[in-house]
């Protein structure tokens, strides 16, 4: 007996539940005679009478209940097929897990996940926030599936890619006299009470490096573990910083000022992953997020363009 075709299944169900030829035409969006033949070539392929003919209507003869029962069993798993499809594609009953860098989490990952939410409506999403040197066991024991970092993961195990380059900044006191000028150089800030993270932090190290180069000591008032605490600790006037644009990049931010560096120093972002995983759909969209956000970030920041 020949197999009979997922379209022979769908015509062979459309009759069945409509009674009539025209009715499974019409709700196929097909031509009656192209019904009709299709249903008249099963019952011959299968050696079966499908239906009883009475008066323009069909019913499903005694002989082919069990066909009938099947079809109907197929087409329930097609449904929940469709319904686990709409589900995977909202993201119900999955998740997506990764993780930030401080200077990443506050303002461009809100927006990143804003753009998730939209598209996923359902997905639950886990978002950490990691200091670069717990990136590497947070991926390879894989209770993540990227993290994005503003330094590359060193581990022979980790893959990078640069998906980002900003720019550090100086941040100010509202009101400060520095900030009637339109860029600030190291210098400038070499006699101000300096806010700043621990050089022997790969974030800190980072920051160090424009006095480094200048040959400007970098003498610190205090400092703070992360991006975020030395802003806040700038906003409430305790001293001046130098900070990546993306821990900034927000267009209101009361109480601080922010102007350009002159010694141009650029400051990267990367994702970094386990070597190998192959990423779900859901942080694939999120990467292409973040890309679209840092990308933003750097291009259109109001209060950096205002002063090129």
């Amino acid at each position: 007996m020949p197999d009979m075709t997922l379209r022979q299944i769908e015509v062979i169900r459309a009759v069945m539940m409509t009674g009539t030829i025209s009715g499974a035409a019409k709700m196929l969006n097909v031509s009656a005679p192209g019904i009709s033949r299709l249903v008249k070539h099963t019952e011959e392929s299968l050696g079966i009478r499908l239906f009883e003919r009475k008066a323009g209507l069909f019913t499903p003869s005694v002989e082919a209940s069990r066909v009938f029962d099947q079809v109907r069993e197929v087409y329930k798993r097609v449904e929940n097929l469709q319904v686990a499809v709409g589900s995977l594609q909202k993201g119900e009953d999955v998740q997506l897990a990764f993780a930030t860098a401080p200077s990443i989490a506050q303002f461009i990952a809100a927006r990143v996940l804003r753009q998730v939410r939209s598209r996923y409506a359902d997905l639950f999403v886990d978002m950490n926030v990691l200091k670069i040197e717990e990136t590497a066991d947070y991926l390879l024991l894989e209770r993540g599936e990227f993290v994005i970092m503003s330094s590359a993961v060193q581990n022979d195990a980790v893959e990078n890619e640069k998906i980002a380059e900003g720019r550090l900044v100086v941040v100010l006191p509202e009101g400060h006299a520095l900030a009637s000028q339109d860029k600030i150089s190291v210098a400038d800030l070499a006699g101000e009470a300096l806010i700043g993270v621990d050089p022997a932090d790969p974030y800190g190290a980072l920051l160090a490096q424009p006095f480094l180069r200048a040959g400007v000591p970098l003498n610190h008032s205090m400092r703070g573990r992360f991006a975020q605490t030395v802003v806040s600790l700038v906003r409430h006037g305790l001293g001046v910083a130098l900070i990546d644009e993306f821990s900034v990049a927000e267009v209101y931010m009361p109480g601080l000022e922010r102007r350009p560096l002159a010694d141009d120093v650029h400051v990267g972002s990367y994702v970094a992953r386990k070597k190998g995983r192959v990423l779900s759909g859901f942080a694939e969209y999120t990467i292409s997020q973040f890309r679209r956000e840092l990308g933003k970030a750097v291009e259109d920041g109001p209060w950096y363009r205002a002063r090129k």
